[in-house]
């Protein structure tokens, strides 16, 4: 699979498939931002193989995403086949990718997600399967292993690269070790090594620095950037900035922030709805974008009760009215 930039000297950088926050909205926004490629939220396909309306709708997308690829989790190689061939159908995105690393409890329940790294047969299994449904790339998010006894990403790795896949993404991580401890970027750097398609590299990237790192250590055809980006999608332009040799781009200042936020904000509105239901689920959103500000616990509260995204302009246009002096004496 070709990424865009995509090898020593220029790793590609991509968002994160993420429950709840990967959606068109913040997808289009990080693509302005830098974002070289996007991932969907992660698509049950049962879900999918039954045509539930709802979870079509988390598909959708908008050409300004391209290179844009669908996430699928499950644990039946036929399910996830005819998922996939739908998928191609219908929505025709650039690549299908296959999750083996959601630790969440409701999906690896059913074997989902990095459930299946139990069996790595199954595994290649799913991977053959999702390969022979589609004339899409195939691609596969793993974690380092089910378990520390059972870790041993290069041969999950090398399993999936038999069975067709055409890049690979390794948060190093163990499923049991959910979001504790250290990412072990060596794992990263020992997959490079022992594959012949491109690694992604993924965990404890918040910072445009931590792309870097990640980049110097691994060698990874790629960076993918998750938990990071909250509230923050100018991480991928200041992450480019460094890559190439130029200097980090200012944080932008609360005013560019607010502006941000709100043009995601108009993007939920047109995509999703312009109800009540849209607003407080974008409150999260909301939040993240004022992680850092003076006065950040209190605005956050504020916004946090909105139910429509009239309220937030105006607690923006107030917060900014009543900082101003205290910022230009600051700047002074």
């Amino acid at each position: 699979m070709k990424l865009p930039y995509g090898h020593a000297s220029a790793p590609a950088l991509i968002l994160a498939p993420m429950a709840g926050v990967s959606e068109s909205p913040f997808r289009q926004i990080c693509r302005g931002f830098g974002a070289d490629v996007v991932v969907s939220e992660f698509i049950s396909s049962v879900g999918v193989s039954l045509g539930i309306e709802r979870v079509l709708a988390d598909m959708r997308f908008e050409p300004v995403e391209r290179p844009i690829g669908i996430q699928l989790y499950g644990a039946d190689p036929a399910v996830m086949a005819r998922a996939a061939a739908l998928v191609t159908e219908l929505f025709a995105p650039d690549f299908v990718d296959i999750n083996f690393g959601c630790p969440v409890k409701k999906v690896v329940r059913n074997n989902g997600g990095s459930g299946c790294l139990k069996d790595l047969g199954l595994v290649q299994d799913i991977v053959r399967a999702v390969a022979g449904a589609t004339h899409l790339p195939v691609t596969a998010k793993v974690r380092s292993g089910w378990d520390e006894l059972h870790r041993d990403p290069v041969t999950i790795g090398l399993r999936c690269q038999d069975a067709g896949a055409r890049a690979l993404t390794l948060h190093p991580r163990t499923r049991t070790q959910m979001y504790t401890g250290d990412a072990d970027w060596d794992e990263i750097a020992r997959l490079v090594e022992a594959l012949e398609i491109p690694v992604i590299g993924n965990g404890d990237v918040t910072t445009p620095e931590d792309v870097v790192a990640m980049h110097n250590h691994t060698r990874c055809a790629a960076v993918m950037i998750a938990r990071g980006a909250f509230g923050n999608p100018w991480l991928f332009r200041q992450a480019r900035a460094l890559l190439t040799g130029g200097l980090r781009p200012v944080d932008p200042t609360p005013a560019e922030r607010f502006e941000v936020a709100l043009a995601h904000a108009r993007l939920a509105l047109r995509l999703q709805g312009n109800t009540r239901r849209t607003a407080i689920e974008f409150r999260k959103h909301l939040g993240w974008y004022t992680k850092g500000l003076p006065g950040a616990a209190e605005l956050r509260q504020r916004l946090f009760a909105i139910e429509s995204m009239a309220e937030a302009e105006r607690i923006f246009a107030a917060y900014l009215e009543d900082r101003t002096p205290a910022m230009a004496s600051a700047a002074r």
